[in-house]
């Protein structure tokens, strides 16, 4: 959608992602629309954010926020941002990395909700890009920014034509490749971690395509010790995410 200025924006939605986007890119946030029955802190604390960046809030009947946010769950607060986002490629990544390479290749993994708990998981554990086919894959659309709960905005999301290429890629720059399979005969701890990786998962379920599975320099699995015999994509990716952070500052 376009305002009266011709700049294309889109809404964000949620206290933790609109608060993010002010305080990372405060000149792409149009407006602020809030609950116009809203007054305790959470929401005060957040209107005073945005008049340090200049960036004006519109007290809004809970009809049009609903409007706004498609139905979803907004908390009370909707912004209007600049749609326009930089394009990363995949050399943009390897060739800025600071330190070993933590990269998340998501293979085939479709539902935004799954996307944003991924990149939230991502950030937490020092991750520095969240990496996925373009066909197949969730989209970054306000539901993933939302639970992503500003990790949206602080880790780059990189959508690639031709995912084996992109490993083939990652591999040239001495990522080791290694992807997340129940079937591994080795588990995650046994796996060495401490150099430049990147941890590919599927989708719940479905897991790696062949092809993908084919390409990995290795394979390890989660050790399950329950009843249960998977785990939701964004829990997996915590698990091998921070073990590769355990293993670097031990």
């Amino acid at each position: 959608m376009a305002n009266p200025s011709g700049r294309e924006t889109r809404f964000i939605f949620g206290f933790h992602a609109v608060r993010s986007r002010l305080r990372n890119d405060p000149e792409g946030v149009v407006e602020i629309h809030v609950a116009a029955q809203r007054n305790d802190g959470r929401a005060r604390d957040l209107v005073a954010l945005a008049e340090t960046q200049n960036v004006r809030v519109i007290p809004t009947d809970t009809g049009r926020l609903d409007g706004m946010a498609g139905g979803a769950v907004h908390q009370g607060v909707v912004a209007r941002v600049d749609a326009r986002h930089k394009v990363l490629q995949l050399d943009d990544i390897l060739d800025t990395l600071e330190g070993p390479a933590l990269l998340l290749v998501l293979d085939g993994v479709t539902d935004p909700h799954n996307l944003g708990a991924c990149l939230r998981a991502a950030d937490a554990a020092g991750a520095q890009a969240v990496i996925a086919p373009k066909d197949r894959s969730a989209s970054l659309n306000a539901t993933a920014i939302k639970v992503a709960s500003g990790a949206a905005d602080t880790v780059p999301y990189v959508t690639v034509t031709n995912l084996s290429r992109a490993l083939r890629q990652m591999q040239d720059a001495g990522v080791w490749i290694i992807g997340a399979a129940g079937e591994a005969e080795q588990d995650l701890y046994a796996v060495d971690q401490t150099g430049p990786v990147a941890w590919v998962l599927g989708a719940e379920g479905d897991g790696l395509r062949r092809l993908t599975r084919d390409t990995c320099d290795v394979l390890a699995r989660i050790p399950m010790y329950g009843s249960v015999d998977s785990l939701n994509v964004s829990v997996a990716s915590g698990i091998c995410l921070f073990e590769a952070a355990r293993q670097r500052r031990a």
